[in-house]
């Protein structure tokens, strides 16, 4: 089994903390899917002979995208791989996208997995971010799209915001679990490079962000999902027993996956390939048939230390089984983990090893120390 990622590179406005690959441009977004589904024909062996199950429209903003435009993509993708009998179609939405008109044209389309933007409930933290929405269109695109029979929707929320208090943290949390909503992605805020946010820090313009809050927001996390009966599976990600995200549990088990559109990555097991990030320059290789990507094949260390990286984030944690096929010597390793199981942030499991729940919130640094050299 694998599945395809589809990264629609287009969105209205660009959010003050995002590094993603997008374009507030839309005027070439006929030109980008036709250049998607031809990919898609052209890269149709990457990954084999497998079954595809899951289906990922992530971006940028797939939500801007008309029903014409994913008929036209999901069409392609089956007439040209074999499906599985209930794939999981996943997509990306904000919620000033989401009429009522517009989340039936999506599920008559195929979609049966939402995953919205929301990322706070309060205005305030939605300027601050320049987010297009606010949030009564959150709670009524929720409610529409109950409305319309989507059952399998997970909501994003972003903690550790400098002007978002821990009692507003809370209330976010809070409002998500009246919703009923299953599942709920959380992510601490990063400033990464090149972005707005990191210029307000560098100008002064925004406070700096405070590990102690992104700290304190996160075990309160932990604490009101597990009592509201979600799993943790993942650091970032909490659900209702049957409705983990199968397409990301994809990545985090180590399956294939080919990805289409500008920057998307792909994985076939030995080695990795990213396309372009950018529209122009992506557009141009397609229209003579050549796809802009780089590629690497993995090395024994790597395939390693991204084991150790994706295994320590999550539930399944990391098998000695596979380490052991990766074909490195593991003895310093093994001595490692052993004293990690010892302090508490690592134990033992059936298969191998993964992070104790108060391991998590070093899981980053522990593979880090763990990593082959």
């Amino acid at each position: 089994m694998a599945g395809i990622y589809i990264h629609i590179p287009f969105c209205k406005k660009a959010c003050n903390y995002c590094d993603f690959h997008f374009s507030t441009t839309l005027k070439n977004q006929d030109n980008v899917v036709n250049a998607i589904c031809k990919e898609i024909v052209l890269r149709k062996d990457y990954i084999g002979n497998e079954t595809i199950e899951t289906i990922y429209f992530g971006g940028g903003t797939p939500s801007l995208l008309t029903a014409n435009q994913i008929n036209l993509i999901l069409d392609t993708i089956h007439n040209n791989f074999e499906i599985s009998l209930s794939p999981e179609i996943t997509l990306e939405a904000n919620p000033d996208d989401l009429s009522k008109e517009k989340l039936a044209t999506l599920k008559a389309a195929g979609i049966n997995r939402l995953s919205i933007g929301v990322q706070s409930f309060f205005e305030e933290h939605l300027a601050w971010m320049n987010r297009a929405h606010n949030a009564k269109e959150s709670l009524q695109c929720l409610q529409w799209a109950k409305e319309v029979g989507f059952e399998n929707i997970t909501i994003d929320l972003i903690y550790g915001i400098p002007q978002m208090t821990d009692a507003q943290w809370e209330e976010n949390i809070d409002t998500a679990l009246s919703l009923n909503i299953p599942h709920i992605s959380a992510y601490n805020l990063t400033v990464e490079e090149k972005t707005v946010l990191a210029h307000q820090i560098k100008k002064g313009t925004s406070e700096s962000l405070s590990d102690s809050q992104g700290e304190r927001n996160f075990l309160v996390l932990q604490e009101k999902l597990k009592a509201a009966n979600f799993v943790h599976y993942e650091i970032s990600n909490f659900g209702q027993q049957t409705f983990f995200s199968k397409h990301n549990t994809s990545y985090w088990q180590g399956k294939k996956y080919l990805g289409v559109g500008p920057s998307a990555h792909s994985f076939d097991g030995k080695s990795r390939a990213w396309n372009i990030a950018n529209n122009s320059l992506y557009l141009k290789g397609l229209e003579t048939d050549k796809i802009p990507l780089t590629s690497e094949t993995l090395s024994s260390k790597d395939l390693v230390n991204e084991h150790l990286m994706i295994g320590l984030r999550n539930i399944w944690g990391c098998a000695w089984d596979y380490l052991e096929t990766c074909g490195e010597d593991l003895t310093t390793l093994k001595t490692q983990v052993t004293a990690l199981i010892e302090d508490g942030k690592l134990v033992a499991t059936p298969t191998g090893f993964k992070t104790t729940t108060a391991g998590l919130l070093f899981a980053d640094g522990i593979a880090s120390e763990l990593f082959l050299d």
